[in-house]
């Protein structure tokens, strides 16, 4: 499925690496005027230098009013990509600090609901029929060991896109989020880096009997920011091999 994206301008926050550099790249050389937003800077000019058409925004999206100020800014966009988040299996359910659960819904959601926000209300302004994909996780569907303020993060969401879908869409804007499982990118590293077996459990529990590459989330986001998912919106596009669908692949 080609996906012409001439004249549309989109905003992508955790455009850095892993899955937001991916889309970056795809959506630049799709014809798409790419706002990427990440924190860090040398990520920034690393994808600049690659594709030379791509604006970069340096912000900390855990700044709200800084980040509001920023964003504000731009032109009015036809899309936004909610791609910034963390990792966070450090602690179980009982000893979770309310510090650590209060930084990963600030990465995870808190900052996705302030950018919707801002993004949204401009585009209403202007009268433009837009789309916004929340990048959450079959983590926000299912329980992972000391994955309480991961999941919670990614739950919730799940819940803003069916409130936010519900509230613009009479304003012909769409909403939408892509659940991956395990990705191969620098945060699966990072947790196998700290000892967790996270690529084996996944495969051992996969169908698929795989872990999922970048390009195979990028392609659902591209489709969803795209005309071909005109009429989809509030859903919850899974993309896990299979994962959730069973208790046990071997007995």
């Amino acid at each position: 499925m080609p996906f012409d994206f001439r004249g549309k301008k989109v905003l992508e926050t955790g455009a850095g690496k892993g899955i937001g550099l991916t889309l970056a790249i795809a959506l630049s050389h799709d014809g798409c005027k790419v706002y990427a937003l990440s924190r860090t800077k040398s990520t920034l000019d690393a994808l600049v230098e690659e594709c030379p058409g791509i604006i970069p925004t340096e912000a900390d999206l855990c700044n709200w009013d800084d980040t509001r100020e920023k964003l504000e800014k731009l032109e009015v966009l036809d899309g936004l990509v909610n791609n910034a988040g963390i990792d966070g299996h450090d602690y179980t359910a009982l000893e979770c600090p309310k510090e650590f659960l209060c930084k990963l819904l600030d990465n995870n959601l808190l900052s996705a609901i302030n950018c919707s926000q801002v993004v949204a209300k401009k585009m209403i302004e202007a009268k433009i029929k837009g789309s916004i994909v929340n990048i959450s996780s079959i983590a926000g569907l299912a329980s992972f060991p000391n994955g309480l303020p991961y999941n919670v993060s990614k739950a919730g969401m799940d819940m803003a896109t069916k409130q936010f879908a519900l509230e613009l869409g009479p304003h012909g804007i769409r909403v939408n989020s892509v659940n991956p499982a395990l990705v191969r990118t620098p945060m699966m590293q990072d947790l196998i880096e700290k000892g967790l077996p996270m690529e084996s459990l996944c495969i051992e529990r996969c169908p698929m009997d795989r872990i999922i590459e970048v390009h195979e989330v990028v392609d659902p986001i591209l489709y969803l920011l795209s005309d071909h998912s005109s009429m989809v919106t509030r859903q919850t596009h899974v993309v896990d091999g299979g994962i959730l669908s069973n208790i046990t692949v071997k007995i």
